[in-house]
């Protein structure tokens, strides 16, 4: 069934609308860490906290906290449906039925507890903090993100009549479907959605999704959101995320610990997974010297997901290091899932489906508009090349506005893993805008990993 939004925003049906309405309406990968969480952390307390990379948006000043809180609060009462765990235990995900282990869906259903949560306002920021289990605190994290997302963009629409409330809409759709022109019939073409915790709303991201499912057939690969993925049967997309490397990093007890604390997460993933669901993301203390110092079996993963540092650099480096060790980097997968929009889904899978010949360079196919020009490259493929496309997937209504405002534009909003059994947490990234943690503690993690390869770009979100 299609939703007027226009016509659900401007009688503010929405406002009785939960924005988590059910616990899968999460990142897919969120489920496989905590599946993994509760095998081997069962016990760690951990810290989540929000922080807003977009300061000049002052989010406590347009987000309403008592309806932040009673959205958290109508979280915090939610529970696994059954049907919900049936999918889980039933469905075949990556080609594999029971990836879910009947003992950790049970535990879903009879001892899964989300953590409490500390919400305040502080210099015009929200200040939002979820602390306990490990297992009772991550699952927050795209829940936090969504509602405040959400809420911000009610926010907005209160400001306007019903005809702009249309004209809104009628912007974003048509931007919408522009892009998927573009990348309708691409040959070989895999794209995911990746939007959920910066979507436009949940209504907006499900007609997104379906969208791109009716438009681009079998190039849209399926959806990082578990509940849309449940509810249309699409495929679930996700593995694991920084949090991981993070939390082991945390718990090192000297240097050493803290150097392979990388490769120990995926000793321990691997033997989780039984040897499934092996896609690297290398990129939490720095992705060349992760790869600089990886034992030859990493190698035998299935791909790497670039996150924070330039796909074209990143990509080169991923298929030099393959071939050093000795394996054909065809046969492996290289997802792109930072900062993505159509024109960068285009040329990187031109990019990296081709054999670069001529002098082409990635400088080349980052404007070109000929990047399919065959005398610049020759169709055959270099790597298995996949987007995860996200925010601006999802939450795409810059300058739809017809007030003129900017009060649609996503903001950069993260809610990261902090603390670890009481000790700080750090990221490092491939881009120093993209580090977090304690300032004196990053600075220490640089002197034990360095910087090789990292850059400073900016962060769109």
């Amino acid at each position: 069934m299609i939703i007027d939004l226009a016509r659900r925003a401007h009688d503010h049906n929405w406002e009785m609308d939960p924005i988590t309405r059910s616990l899968l309406d999460t990142d897919f990968y969120k489920l496989l860490m905590l599946q993994f969480i509760w095998k081997n952390f069962p016990h760690t307390r951990a810290t989540f906290t929000l922080i807003n990379r977009t300061p000049s948006v002052r989010l406590g000043e347009i987000v309403s906290l008592p309806q932040l809180r009673e959205q958290l609060e109508a979280t915090l009462k939610l529970r696994f449906r059954k049907s919900e765990l049936v999918w889980l235990a039933g469905n075949s995900f990556f080609g594999r039925r029971g990836i879910f282990e009947p003992a950790f869906l049970d535990w879903l259903e009879h001892g899964f507890q989300l953590s409490d949560y500390e919400l305040s306002i502080k210099e015009g920021q929200i200040q939002l903090r979820f602390d306990g289990l490990w297992s009772g605190t991550s699952m927050w994290e795209i829940y936090a993100l969504a509602q405040i997302g959400e809420l911000k963009t009610r926010a907005a629409l209160k400001h306007l009549s019903e005809l702009e409330l249309d004209i809104v809409y009628a912007r974003a759709k048509t931007r919408l479907w522009e892009k998927m022109e573009r990348l309708r019939g691409v040959p070989d073409l895999s794209i995911s959605d990746f939007g959920t915790r910066r979507r436009h709303s949940f209504l907006w991201h499900e007609y997104v999704v379906n969208a791109m499912r009716v438009t681009l057939g079998p190039s849209f690969s399926g959806t990082s959101n578990a509940y849309l993925a449940y509810k249309h049967d699409l495929e679930a997309i996700g593995t694991n995320g920084h949090e991981l490397p993070m939390a082991m990093a945390a718990l090192a007890r000297d240097e050493n610990e803290l150097r392979n604390a990388q490769y120990r997460l995926l000793e321990l993933w691997q033997q989780s997974y039984q040897g499934e669901l092996l896609i690297l993301l290398p990129d939490t203390f720095g992705t060349t010297q992760f790869l600089r110092n990886a034992p030859d079996w990493v190698a035998n993963w299935t791909g790497q997901r670039i996150d924070s540092k330039d796909a074209y650099i990143a990509g080169d480096e991923y298929i030099a290091w393959l071939q050093k060790h000795g394996r054909d980097p065809r046969q492996k997968r290289l997802i792109a899932s930072d900062a993505l929009d159509v024109e960068q889904i285009l040329s990187l899978h031109a990019y990296f489906a081709g054999s670069i010949r001529n002098g082409a360079t990635p400088d080349d196919f980052r404007s070109a508009a000929d990047f399919h020009d065959p005398a610049r490259w020759v169709p055959e493929r270099r790597v298995r090349f996949s987007a995860g496309w996200g925010t601006l997937l999802t939450n795409d209504f810059r300058n739809c506005n017809p007030q003129g405002n900017d009060g649609f534009n996503p903001v950069g909003l993260v809610c990261k893993l902090t603390q670890v059994e009481g000790r700080p947490a750090v990221k490092l990234s491939d881009n120093y805008s993209k580090a977090m943690g304690d300032p004196e503690e990053a600075e220490r993690y640089r002197r034990i990993f360095g910087v090789a390869g990292v850059a400073d770009a900016p962060v769109l979100t």
